[in-house]
């Protein structure tokens, strides 16, 4: 047994206590979650919400306003983050041609440089995150997370994505 785990036994014990429920277990892995990208993340200069947009962006050029829907962001901050971004030469924010009133957000050449680098620091995370599961568990795991986002209104189309990606 390494540096603390704890026994059956303790879990055993803790969860008489006060059993889990799948929303507070969560919250308590995103949490950590989060702790783990921050710090993998600062060789790179980016934040696990700047990487989210950048991810986002990659993917597909996109408005402010759409940025916001699908990252789930409150406008300031989404400004804030593209701010951010563009300072550091990591996204470009242009007018779009057939709406003269949005902004378009693009990754540039230095972002795609930099989403790669913080993409190893990710996987890193991400290893250390699912240590416990063999890939067959971790696909399952991604379609029943990528299933609650989309039907809970918190990503929709995440399962549409997840299942996609095969």
């Amino acid at each position: 047994m390494t540096t603390g785990e704890i026994t059956e036994k303790e879990t055993s014990k803790l969860f008489r206590r006060h059993p889990p429920t799948a929303g507070m277990l969560l919250v308590k892995i995103g949490r950590a979650a989060e702790r783990w990208y921050t710090e993998a993340l600062k060789p790179s200069g980016l934040t696990p919400r700047h990487l989210g947009v950048l991810f986002e962006v990659r993917a597909q050029p996109t408005s402010q306003q759409a940025l916001i829907e699908s990252i789930g962001v409150d406008p300031s901050k989404l400004v804030g983050l593209l701010n951010d971004l563009e300072a550091e030469g990591l996204i470009v924010r242009r007018r779009d041609a057939d709406d003269r009133r949005r902004h378009i957000v693009e990754v540039s050449k230095e972002g795609r440089a930099r989403i790669a680098a913080a993409e190893r620091a990710a996987k890193a995370v991400e290893d250390r995150l699912f240590v416990g599961l063999d890939s067959e568990q971790l696909t399952e795991l991604l379609g029943l997370l990528a299933q609650v986002a989309d039907t809970s209104g918190i990503y929709e189309g995440c399962a549409q994505l997840v299942a996609h990606a095969d």
